[in-house]
């Protein structure tokens, strides 16, 4: 009995050590990102994706820091390459699991990067799956405001093209914003981002 006791403590002290140094790993990424070395999260990121397999949020990471850091690069060559690392990583969690809203919101994300990098070239290509993503992740979670928002905004930034009406479309960043206030996330690595960018599409539309 002595022994068992010992076994399952080690176990239960093994587990509160692993988590302990994923905590620990994810709190340093995160401030790296902060700081604006976006190689260097990335990088620890996908550190703790290799040895912690059970949670989304490290690959779920690498790929946001990738994707949104393309978007501010004029590189093309280093674009494809950030984009590139960007869908590996959602790829790994995607095969795992269809029905987080928030893989497909950053998939959606990662095609706008492609259309934005290169309008010309990629917005016929991916327009339509931005959209298809984005409806997916309303499909599974109809609440989720960086779903509800994206979507909106997408439309919104090609709206002078395309001549749609913008008032229903504003009203979905209202709705957005409103859902970001009532937004709980999960845990403390649960994505968070969208509420700055929505309340600056907001202005936009008031103007």
């Amino acid at each position: 009995m002595t022994k068992i006791i010992t076994v399952i403590t080690l176990f239960i002290c093994s587990l509160i050590s692993a988590q302990t140094q994923f905590e620990q790993g994810m709190g340093k990424a995160f401030g790296l990102w902060k700081e604006g070395k976006n190689s260097e999260a990335s990088a620890m990121f996908e550190r703790i994706a290799a040895a912690e397999k059970t949670s989304w949020y490290p690959n779920y990471y690498v790929a946001l820091v990738n994707t949104t850091g393309a978007f501010s690069e004029k590189d093309k060559t280093k674009i494809e390459l950030m984009l590139t690392k960007a869908q590996d990583a959602l790829d790994v969690e995607m095969i795992k699991d269809q029905k987080n809203a928030e893989l497909f919101v950053l998939q959606a994300l990662i095609y706008t990067a492609w259309v934005v990098a290169d309008p010309m070239t990629n917005g016929m290509k991916y327009s339509s799956k931005v959209m298809e993503a984005y409806a997916k992740a309303k499909a599974i979670d109809p609440n989720n405001p960086r779903a509800v928002f994206g979507e909106a905004d997408y439309q919104l930034g090609g709206a002078k093209w395309t001549g749609v009406d913008t008032k229903p479309l504003c009203a979905e960043v209202d709705k957005a914003v409103e859902l970001f206030a009532t937004f709980k996330p999960e845990t403390a690595f649960s994505p968070k981002w969208g509420l700055e960018r929505a309340l600056e599409a907001q202005k936009g539309c008031k103007k």
